[in-house]
């Protein structure tokens, strides 16, 4: 590092308050999940204050590959379909960038498809481990093959046939559940799926508001055949993205912020939980419900915080906001 030179000094005064309020970005999961249910539902829904990033935007391609018609206008997505009969095969290999969400809840749509299809991703998606949801996919008929048996994309998937399981995760995987849920609305008989710990329940909230019969206990949820009825949305704020002014308020002297039109689903709000214990002084208030999502401002003042520990069956629900 070369020394300092005269001149080359800054000073920076204290932070000022932040007041305000703010609308933030649509939530990334509720966004992936919203694009892939109205493809799953035959006719016009439309979704407003979608997320924009390259995630759900590979969404919506692999989507398009598929036969579904997507189009925007004046700020709307409006998302065309059949149902999950009209997808057709792809003529091109299904690109899901470096989105895991795409490529493993797709993969459920795709198990029940009567078409070959293939899907990649980048360097970083084909190093991720696939097998946990593969093997319970292909427990449920479903035939999918891969590099290292499976556990790697590309995946190639033949569609076909499907019939319910039991299925018992060993970890809270919220992808994981999504994509067999996803799949045994066209299996035969029941499909449940067991978790050892809450995780992030947006599809099974979506599929029960959209009209398909969802039965919850604490610990399982499962799912017979059937489709969701279209819809729209307009997508709640992202619960991660408010995180950070949340944490920037509270460490600022003087601040009061309200965060407005955020998702406050219980599984996305664990940092609230966690700052709370640590003394943060936040205040949600819930507004609506759409599509099964609760929705509502956050308020937050600045306060002194203290230390805490972050319990093991605490990180599914803090795992975006934690780093």
């Amino acid at each position: 590092m070369s020394p300092a030179r005269a001149g080359d000094e800054r000073s920076f005064g204290g932070a000022q308050p932040l007041r305000g309020t703010l609308r933030l970005p649509g939530d990334k999961s509720i966004s992936h999940r919203a694009l892939m249910l109205a493809a799953l539902a035959p006719g016009l829904s439309e979704l407003t204050n979608l997320a924009t990033g390259d995630d759900v935007h590979a969404t919506r391609l692999a989507l398009e590959h598929l036969g579904v018609g997507i189009r925007t206008r004046l700020g709307a997505v409006r998302v065309r379909s059949s149902g999950r009969a009209s997808l057709r095969e792809p003529d091109v290999v299904l690109d899901c960038g470096n989105s895991g969400t795409t490529a493993r809840i797709i993969t459920g749509i795709l198990a029940s498809c009567p078409f070959h299809s293939v899907l990649t991703g980048d360097a970083s998606l084909r190093a991720r481990p696939m097998l946990r949801v593969v093997e319970p996919l292909r427990r449920m008929g479903a035939s999918i093959d891969g590099r290292d048996g499976g556990d790697h994309a590309p995946l190639a998937i033949r569609g076909g046939a499907l019939h319910g399981a039991r299925h018992e995760l060993p970890v809270a995987w919220a992808q994981v559940k999504s994509a067999l849920l996803l799949a045994g609305l066209a299996g035969s008989g029941a499909t449940e799926v067991v978790s050892p710990a809450p995780s992030r329940d947006h599809t099974e909230r979506m599929l029960g508001a959209l009209g398909v019969p969802v039965e919850r206990t604490a610990a399982a949820v499962s799912v017979r055949a059937g489709e969701p009825v279209p819809f729209s949305l307009d997508v709640p704020g992202d619960p991660s993205s408010a995180a950070f002014f949340v944490v920037a308020a509270t460490i600022t002297p003087g601040s009061e912020i309200v965060l407005a039109d955020v998702s406050v689903n219980p599984t996305r709000t664990g940092f609230v939980d966690v700052l709370r214990r640590m003394g943060a002084d936040i205040e949600i208030v819930e507004s609506a419900t759409r599509c099964g999502e609760p929705v509502g401002n956050i308020v937050v003042r600045s306060a002194a915080l203290h230390g805490t520990v972050v319990e093991g069956d605490e990180i599914p629900n803090v795992q975006d906001e934690i780093p």
